[in-house]
């Protein structure tokens, strides 16, 4: 069969649904990855439902899927899986009966085993390796699933069970394949990635797997994702400052500041614990970017703590930062709290505390001036090539224009092709962007 696999929500997801790809393309079925493709057998999306942005757009997607389903053209199936079935599987089948099967977070192989080919009809054997849905040069590394976390606001725990490491020996191998097939940068991610070892080897080895794929993965970049604040592995920091292939870059959600916030969220961590290990991160890592993401409009949040969170991120001066208006979930501890900040003032302390990074990063773009940085390429658009450095993780940092007006055809040629490193000078800066020229 031709299957088109459609990916919601967050990179743990496009790790399952590449896995998922890998174990159907075995069978002998064709896989893609494209939302807009209309003309497979067999569609499967695979939702997204942390939050109620994402269980809105899953829903849309399927009702779409739906539509062309029912104006007659090639679809024979609809299958729906992932985090939003896991929750909402019976509600779901009621409300949407055109679509053929549902399957929660823990049945990729039933959806393989179902999908099934006869032997009779299978073509010549395929490799089990997993495809990529991103570009071919970078990668994500899924470590553990699950998360033991309680944080009051989150219903990944309900949907994801508990955290459950991978064995460090699977990871590396996993690393390395990757790197065969011309993977570039590894982005190492779980839902708590900080948490990783401690079911498995009775301890935190975040550091130790660090150094092990840093040592025997063989990939020039090695990027770190979703790190928890609460009990930080300090030697983490450690491998990233010993290792010259691990990015200076961590992604750290922390969500607020004011500690009465932070202790109804159950964090495990206040307002000084925090500020403590940014220091920490600053005096180890002065080189490193700090990504974070936080929350306006928790259950009780006032104008006097989200101008102390406003406060923080001014004097914090993160590097790259998102935010979320919160949205209350079912089943989480946070969900028996009254939702009383309005949902149009949640809106606005979005934007105030964006209008505010928006600041600080155009600062800091503006300091990179003059200066010389190592970036990968990740494509061609116009006349610029595209890429980003060591403190931009894909698809939500910043990028990198470099001009191809002073380069020959062929560098032009040499030099698009995604994965290949060039050293560039930034000549000008934007809030989002770098613009730059290759030196060398």
């Amino acid at each position: 069969m031709k299957i088109n696999i459609i990916t919601l929500g967050c990179s743990k997801n496009t790790v399952d649904s590449e896995n998922l790809a890998g174990k159907l393309k075995a069978q002998g079925h064709t896989v893609h990855f494209n939302r807009s493709l209309n003309d497979c057998d067999t569609v499967i999306i695979n939702t997204c439902g942390f939050i109620g942005d994402a269980k809105e757009e899953s829903i849309d997607t399927i009702l779409q899927q739906v539509a062309v389903k029912s104006r007659g053209r090639k679809t024979r199936h609809i299958i729906a899986c992932g985090c939003l079935v896991e929750r909402y599987r019976d509600e779901l089948a009621k409300e949407i009966p055109e679509v053929d099967a549902w399957y929660g977070v823990h049945e990729w192989d039933a959806i393989a085993s179902d999908l099934r080919l006869p032997t009779s009809v299978l073509r010549l054997p395929t490799s089990d390796h997993r495809p990529l849905s991103t570009p071919s040069h970078y990668a994500y590394l899924k470590i553990a699933e699950g998360c033991n976390r309680s944080c009051s606001y989150c219903a990944i725990p309900l949907i994801r069970g508990a955290h459950r490491s991978r064995p460090i020996e699977d990871i590396v191998s996993e690393a390395r394949q990757l790197v065969s097939q011309g993977v570039k940068e590894l982005i190492v991610i779980s839902q708590d990635t900080t948490y990783y070892g401690l079911d498995l080897y009775r301890h935190r080895a975040l550091g130790q797997l660090l150094d092990r794929l840093a040592d025997e993965s063989g990939a020039p970049w090695i990027r770190l994702h979703y790190t928890y604040p609460s009990s930080f592995p300090l030697d983490a920091i450690d491998a990233i400052a010993r290792h010259p292939n691990i990015c200076n870059y961590i992604d750290i959600p922390l969500q607020h500041i004011n500690s009465r916030i932070l202790g109804s969220m159950q964090r495990g961590i206040d307002r000084e614990g925090t500020l403590r290990l940014l220091e920490r991160f600053r005096a180890q890592l002065p080189d490193a970017a700090i990504r974070t993401t936080l929350i306006v409009g928790y259950p009780g949040e006032t104008e006097a703590e989200f101008e102390e969170l406003k406060d923080f991120v001014r004097t914090a001066r993160f590097d790259r930062m998102g935010c979320f208006a919160y949205s209350p979930e079912e089943g989480t501890a946070a969900y028996a709290l009254h939702d009383d900040v309005p949902e149009e003032v949640k809106q606005r302390r979005v934007s105030e505390l964006m209008e505010i990074q928006e600041a600080i990063s155009l600062e800091k773009n503006q300091a990179r001036i003059g200066k010389t940085f190592r970036c990968i390429i990740d494509r061609q658009e116009g006349q610029y090539l595209v890429g980003r450095t060591q403190y931009d993780s894909p698809e939500v940092d910043d990028e990198v224009l470099i001009s191809t007006d002073a380069l020959t055809h062929s560098r032009i040629n040499a030099l698009s092709v995604p994965g290949t490193f060039v050293d560039v000078l930034v000549t000008d800066a934007l809030e989002n962007d770098l613009i730059g020229e290759i030196v060398g």
